[in-house]
């Protein structure tokens, strides 16, 4: 989606921190979103309509507005979504319909932990997002920097760029390798070769990014912390609520944005009496703004602070505008107005002398929504018991 924005941004002759948006969409599928771009006429934006259909972007639906978006300024996403070639665990002797319809439903009436995606981390590279945040939070902006443009084990000549970078530190030696299309990176490199590569520089080098994007990286480590939390409250507690809990008081609240006054802390007699269920549990998001569980979970919090050194860290980073309150999340959710179809499909063998029809294999049509901040890839993880 970051890309999507740079490229607009060039066309727009405006920068990508002129676009505001309520929440980020995956990279690797279809989306639709609402945007707001300033400076920028809806003639301007008509204009330009053929040259970004080429990078198979469209714009549609047009119109000036009065207020830029915030991030988190949506209900939530809608998913339509197939998986194609269904096939049973290894040693599962039931029916594959039947074990399909099954998953479904639990996760329909039961729910999935909340986990955040592995998107948000930036699956599969060789340094994550929340990498960089806890260098950002630390203040180490030369390290953030770095780790920003450290290259992946390939070679290509986005890749050949970052090495040369880390290698020298010429920034203006890195932005002729740099191609074109790769937007932040050159962003970073152009505020590097006019600052330097002192920590001043390396500061107002982030700031060639938007806010929600410098504000991203430092999500993306309060999210990981929180996603090895609900894993330790899990294995320790399982699904009993536990005195020392905190339980979001308020179930029309948004999710994520609970006020402190409608976090209660469980006590023993409500323990005993069983008064609060595990879809109320809650646990806090790093931030200065929180409380934390009065039980082994909130010790376990403390020790991870300690452990990536931010014993002291307020969740300010004054140098570069990142204020973190931090928010509350729930451990479990449901997808909402969840509907699915199986469709059979039969694989044709093209390449014997007559053609014949194979075994027929089974795709899934699922269609749901979600919450504000909830994942699709979580949910289908549940659903399939399977790590994409």
């Amino acid at each position: 989606m970051f890309e999507a924005v740079g490229v607009l941004a060039v066309k727009l002759g405006v920068i990508p921190s002129d676009f505001s948006y309520a929440g980020l969409k995956d990279k690797k599928a279809i989306t639709y979103q609402a945007m707001v771009v300033r400076k920028v006429t809806p003639e301007r934006l008509k204009d330009i309509e053929k040259e970004i259909e080429k990078k198979r972007m469209t714009v549609f639906n047009i119109r000036s507005v009065n207020d830029s978006l915030r991030l988190g300024q949506l209900k939530g996403n809608h998913f339509d979504i197939v998986i194609r070639n269904l096939k049973k665990q290894i040693n599962d002797s039931a029916n594959l319909r039947e074990r399909i319809l099954e998953a479904i439903e639990n996760v329909k009436n039961k729910g999935f932990v909340n986990y955040y995606g592995p998107q948000r981390f930036g699956m599969g590279r060789k340094v994550h997002t929340d990498q960089i945040g806890l260098a950002l939070l630390k203040s180490e902006m030369g390290k953030a920097v770095k780790l920003f443009l450290t290259p992946e084990d390939l070679d290509d000549p986005v890749n050949r760029a970052k090495k040369y970078f880390l290698q020298t530190e010429d920034a203006k030696g890195t932005l002729s390798l740099m191609p074109e299309f790769k937007v932040r990176e050159r962003a970073l490199l152009e505020s590097l070769h006019r600052f330097g590569m002192t920590e001043e520089g390396c500061i107002q080098a982030w700031f060639s990014f938007p806010h929600s994007m410098r504000i991203f990286y430092v999500h993306a480590y309060s999210s990981k912390v929180w996603n090895e939390a609900v894993s330790y409250r899990l294995a320790t507690y399982g699904s009993r609520v536990m005195e020392g809990d905190l339980v979001c008081l308020d179930e029309d609240g948004d999710d994520e944005h609970f006020p402190n006054n409608k976090v209660h802390l469980v006590t023993e007699e409500e323990e005993s009496a069983n008064t609060y269920a595990i879809h109320q549990v809650v646990l806090p998001v790093l931030g200065y703004n929180i409380q934390y569980p009065k039980n082994k979970v909130g010790l376990w919090y403390q020790e991870v602070l300690s452990r990536d050194g931010l014993q002291a860290c307020r969740f300010k980073v004054p140098t570069l505008k990142l204020n973190v309150p931090g928010c509350y999340r729930k451990i479990l959710k449901q997808p909402h107005n969840l509907s699915y179809q199986l469709i059979e499909e039969h694989d044709i063998d093209v390449k014997a002398e007559v053609s014949h029809v194979d075994e027929a294999t089974l795709s899934l049509l699922i269609s749901f929504d979600l919450d504000a901040s909830c994942y699709a890839t979580v949910c289908l993880r549940e659903i399939m018991k399977h790590d994409f």
